[in-house]
C-alpha cells in the first residue's frame, strides 16, 4: 500500500497533514538534509575565509555563487539525489558530502579544495547544527507566529468582553463574580509570560571533533586557536557556542526549549478545559456551521470539539516534548547512538502544538457570550454577597461577621429580599448601607472590567 495521508500512520502527516504544511520543510528528512547541506558549505567557506589555512584558498566569486545556489536552491529532487548517495554509503552525513561534490561539478577552485568538505569533523558537528537549526527555524517561522496569534485573539476577547459580568466558580462551587474579559486577561497574561521564554532559549551548538578535543584539528593545523576559530562559526549561524561537549553536544538547550514549550501549551490546555465548561454551563455559545453535524444520532448537538481536539493534541505534543527533554540530555560516557532515533522525532511535538494551536483559534472564533446566561446565573446567586457584606462589617467594628453571614448564607438559596433585609438592620453608616444596598452580584466585580480592558 502506498504511502498517502489516507494510509499514514501518523494523523501528523495524515488526518492533519494540511495543517502543519509549513513544518514539512524545516523539521521533516528534508529539513535534516537541508539543514545538512547549508552546515557543511557554511564550514568550508569558514575554512577558505581563513588564511592561516593555506590550502584552502580564498574563493573566487563564481565559487561564492555555486556555493550560495547549492543552498539557496536546494529541493526535493536534491534530498531524493543524496537519499539515494546513501544507499551506497549506508551513511547518511557522508551521502551529504558526496552530494556536494557532486554538486561543484565545473567549478575548478571548489573541485580542488573539495577534500576539505567536512574537515576534522565527527557526523555528530554537523548534526548537531543541523538539528539546532532546524528548531530555531521552526520556532522562528512556525510556532512563534501562530502563539502570537493566539495571544492576539484572546487580548482582543478580553478588550470586548471586558465589562461583561460573569459569577466565577471556585471548587465548582459559586464564587465572587468576574468578568469574562478579565478571564480571558489572565489566560493572554500567562500565555504572553511563557511565549517569551520560549523564544529566549538559546538554542547551542558545538564543532569540536569526535569526543569534543579538537585532535583532528589540531593534528592537521596545531598552531591555529580551534576553539576560537569553532567558536566564531557555532556563532555565525546564530546558535550559542558550547565549548564543552563530549562527543555529541549535550542537547541541554533543546531540553529548556521543549520545557518551555511544554509550559506554554498547559496554559493552553488550562484554556481549552475551561472554554469547554463555559460551553457545557451556557455561558459560551457556539456559532452553527452550515452543514456540520454534532452527533451521528442527535441532531441537536453542538460539540466543543475545537477544543476538545487541542486540548488531545496539546496532550499529545507534551508527551513527547518530555521525553525529548528527558532523553535527549543523557547519553553513555562520550556517547551513544540513543539520541539518534530520538532526535528524528523533534517534528513531532511542534506538529501537535501547531494543530493544537489551531484548533484551540477556531474554537474561540466560534464562541461568543450568551448574556441570558449569564444574568440568569447572577440574578440566582445573591449569597456571593456574603463576602462584601462581612467584610464591610469587620471595617466598623461589628461582631461576628464571618459568621453571622455564614449563618444566612452557607449551603441555602438566597435570594436579594434576604441579603437586603440583613443589609439593613446593619448598624453601619447610612452612606455606607445604602452602597450595599445597591449592590447586585452582578456589579461585586472590583476592578475586573480595568484589567481585561489593560491587557
Amino acid at each position: 500500500m502506498d504511502l498517502t495521508a489516507l494510509t499514514a500512520i501518523s494523523p501528523v502527516d495524515g488526518r492533519y497533514g494540511e495543517k502543519i504544511a509549513e513544518l514539512r520543510a524545516v523539521v521533516s528528512e528534508y529539513g535534516l538534509i537541508r539543514h545538512r547541506i547549508l552546515v557543511e558549505v557554511r564550514w568550508l567557506e569558514a575554512l577558505s575565509d581563513n588564511p592561516s589555512i593555506e590550502e584552502v584558498p580564498a574563493l573566487d566569486q563564481r565559487a561564492r555563487d555555486r556555493l550560495d545556489q547549492i543552498v539557496d536552491n536546494f529541493d526535493q529532487s536534491d534530498a531524493l539525489r543524496v537519499k539515494e548517495i546513501e544507499k551506497t554509503t549506508n551513511h547518511d552525513v557522508k551521502a551529504v558530502e558526496y552530494f556536494l561534490k557532486e554538486s561543484f561539478g565545473d567549478i575548478a577552485s571548489l573541485e580542488k579544495i573539495s577534500g576539505f568538505l567536512h574537515f576534522a569533523c565527527t557526523s555528530e558537528d554537523i548534526n548537531n547544527l543541523a538539528y539546532a537549526l532546524m528548531l530555531a527555524d521552526a520556532r522562528t517561522r512556525c510556532l512563534l507566529p501562530a502563539m502570537d496569534e493566539m495571544i492576539e485573539t484572546i487580548r482582543e476577547m478580553a478588550h470586548r468582553y471586558a465589562s461583561c459580568a460573569m459569577l466565577s466558580h471556585t471548587h465548582g462551587q459559586p464564587a465572587s463574580p468576574t468578568t469574562v474579559g478579565k478571564e480571558l486577561a489572565v489566560f493572554a497574561h500567562r500565555l504572553k509570560r511563557q511565549r517569551e521564554s520560549f523564544e529566549s532559549v538559546n538554542l547551542c551548538g558545538k564543532l569540536n571533533g569526535a569526543t569534543g578535543t579538537y585532535s583532528a584539528h589540531l593534528a592537521a593545523y596545531p598552531k591555529l586557536d580551534w576553539p576560537d576559530i569553532s567558536r566564531r562559526f557555532v556563532t555565525s549561524l546564530g546558535l550559542e557556542w558550547n565549548p564543552y561537549t563530549t562527543q555529541i553536544e549535550p542537547h541541554d538547550g533543546m531540553a529548556e526549549l521543549f520545557h518551555a514549550l511544554m509550559r506554554f501549551n498547559t496554559v493552553l490546555l488550562d484554556l481549552c478545559r475551561d472554554a469547554w465548561a463555559y460551553i457545557s454551563r451556557g455561558v459560551f455559545k457556539q456559532k452553527v456551521a452550515q452543514g456540520e453535524v454534532g452527533s451521528s444520532t442527535m441532531p441537536h448537538k453542538v460539540n466543543p470539539i475545537d477544543f476538545e481536539n487541542a486540548e488531545g493534541n496539546l496532550g499529545v505534543a507534551n508527551a513527547m516534548l518530555d521525553h525529548l527533554a528527558g532523553k535527549l540530555p543523557v547519553s553513555r560516557l562520550q556517547r551513544d547512538l540513543t539520541d539518534s532515533t530520538v532526535l528524528r522525532n523533534l517534528g513531532v511535538g511542534a506538529a501537535h502544538s501547531l494543530i493544537a494551536y489551531r484548533a484551540c483559534l477556531r474554537g474561540l472564533s466560534r464562541v461568543d457570550v450568551d448574556e441570558n446566561t449569564l444574568s440568569a446565573e447572577l440574578d440566582d446567586a445573591w449569597a456571593v454577597l456574603a463576602e462584601p457584606i462581612q467584610t464591610v462589617m469587620r471595617r466598623y467594628g461589628l461582631e461576628n461577621p464571618y459568621e453571622r453571614l455564614k449563618d444566612l448564607t452557607r449551603g441555602r438559596d438566597i435570594d436579594k429580599k434576604a441579603i437586603q433585609s440583613f443589609v439593613s438592620k446593619l448598624d453601619i453608616p447610612k452612606a455606607e448601607k445604602e452602597r450595599l444596598l445597591a449592590m447586585t452580584p452582578a456589579s461585586y466585580i472590583g476592578i475586573a472590567a480595568s484589567l481585561g480592558e489593560d491587557i
